[in-house]
């Protein structure tokens, strides 16, 4: 097909006209709604909204502006939630107890800034402190270190916190406890003069102007702290018929004393089919003493990982475990270390009733163009069982998460690395 001069001429006439359109047209300010306000305490809540609209340009500013009176501006408090198009989640904070706010979402770009409409809620009443309690550890013949985490002030401002205990259940201050002083939300307390052999009943405690609050009960026998070849103590705990370490495995030899080679480069531990561990991101300072190493399966598979007269658990072992704990569909929730202090929120349904104290280790793994690459610390855990699956390259796992409640029996390569519970031999 040919076309002639004139043809050629309009047609480039009509596309200059189309440009000339859409060059000439002109910005506007961005379409914003405001998201509703939810997990309302007495001084933070968590809102939000959607850019529905940039106006032409680039949003550049977003999030929610807040105020005791009606139509709040970015003039007044307001939050900062990335930039662009659509939804976003903001954390309001800063609140007074038992207050009614306005709340609306911005949008900003070269035009101005533009608003959704007004949502209103009204702040919690000033209460008691809500708080967590976390497991024990850094266990000795007579001593162990609990933690407590609290989750809401109550609106008021903490004069006292710190752990309490006893042997009988339902522990309060006017039992045996431990301050930890004023102010914080993570917090550590030492329990003294503990028996071995004794069942001890313990909770993190928190004191406000309107009086004392507990969190969850945490149950533990005292145990004699077993070792591992490199000298690290490890709390004991009693579930159920089993008997486990309280603490994610951090040794760097096997219980004959031979080192457990380590592997930093990632390429390197995506293609090694040898026993390896590492640290979470190469860097042990930061994550051994909480998390743990990260071991592969070959490492596991030796049977010398764990402390001579103990094992790393066969999957029916840790199915026996889960079954005590309520069955896989809740298990995680009294297996999963309470609060936030390392899980991410909202960490669904964590108490700890257990006293197991599963943290989230993350892992890391030998698949993409990525391989060994580090993953989900603060998400998830991924503990290996000595149990291989019938596909040969890869052995069983259980993973927790912060999302859901539930335990999930999952296969994995065996080059990932996971972490490790130790169970004392004849469980």
């Amino acid at each position: 097909m040919t076309y002639s001069t004139k043809s050629i001429v309009k047609l480039l006439l009509l596309a200059f006209s189309i440009l000339l359109v859409f060059s000439c047209k002109k910005a506007s300010l961005p379409g914003v709604t405001t998201g509703s306000v939810t997990r309302i305490l007495q001084t933070s809540a968590y809102s939000g909204g959607q850019v529905i609209s940039d106006g032409g340009v680039q949003v550049y500013a977003r999030g929610v502006c807040w105020n005791t009176s009606e139509d709040p501006t970015i003039s007044d408090n307001k939050s900062s939630d990335s930039t662009g198009f659509g939804l976003f989640t903001s954390h309001i904070t800063g609140l007074t107890a038992n207050t009614l706010y306005y709340v609306r979402a911005y949008a900003t770009n070269s035009e101005g800034t533009s608003y959704g409409a007004n949502v209103t809620f009204t702040t919690l009443p000033p209460a008691v402190p809500s708080l967590a309690t976390s497991g024990l550890k850094s266990v000795t013949l007579t001593t162990a270190q609990g933690t407590g985490e609290i989750t809401n002030d109550g609106g008021l401002a903490i004069t006292d916190r710190g752990i309490c205990w006893n042997t009988t259940g339902t522990p309060t201050i006017a039992d045996n406890h431990t301050a930890a002083g004023s102010g914080g939300e993570i917090f550590f307390a030492t329990l003294t003069e503990l028996t071995i052999g004794t069942t001890y009943y313990v909770r993190s405690y928190a004191t406000n102007s309107l009086g004392t609050g507990y969190g969850n009960e945490v149950i533990f026998i005292q145990m004699e702290p077993v070792t591992d070849a490199d000298g690290n103590a490890y709390s004991v705990i009693t579930i159920g018929t089993q008997v486990w370490m309280g603490e994610n495995l951090k040794t760097t030899k096997f219980n004959d004393g031979t080192a457990i080679p380590t592997v930093a480069t990632g390429m390197n531990w995506a293609n090694t089919t040898t026993p390896a561990f590492c640290w979470y991101n190469d860097n042990e300072p930061e994550y051994k003493a909480t998390y743990g190493a990260l071991y592969n399966w070959f490492a596991v598979n030796t049977g010398k990982l764990c402390p001579a007269g103990w094992h790393v658990p066969t999957s029916d072992e840790f199915t026996t475990l889960i079954a005590f704990n309520g069955g896989e569909k809740s298990a995680g929730g009294l297996l999963k270390e309470a609060g936030t202090a390392h899980w991410a929120a909202p960490n669904v349904g964590a108490t700890n009733g257990s006293g197991f104290t599963a943290l989230p280790g993350g892992g890391r793994y030998n698949i993409g163009s990525q391989g060994g690459a580090f993953s989900d610390l603060g998400k998830y855990g991924y503990h290996w069982s000595s149990s291989s699956s019938i596909e040969t390259e890869f052995a069983i796992s259980f993973e927790m998460g912060y999302d859901f409640n539930q335990v999930s029996k999952d296969e994995y390569s065996k080059r990932d690395g996971g972490t490790v519970r130790c169970i004392k031999n004849g469980q």
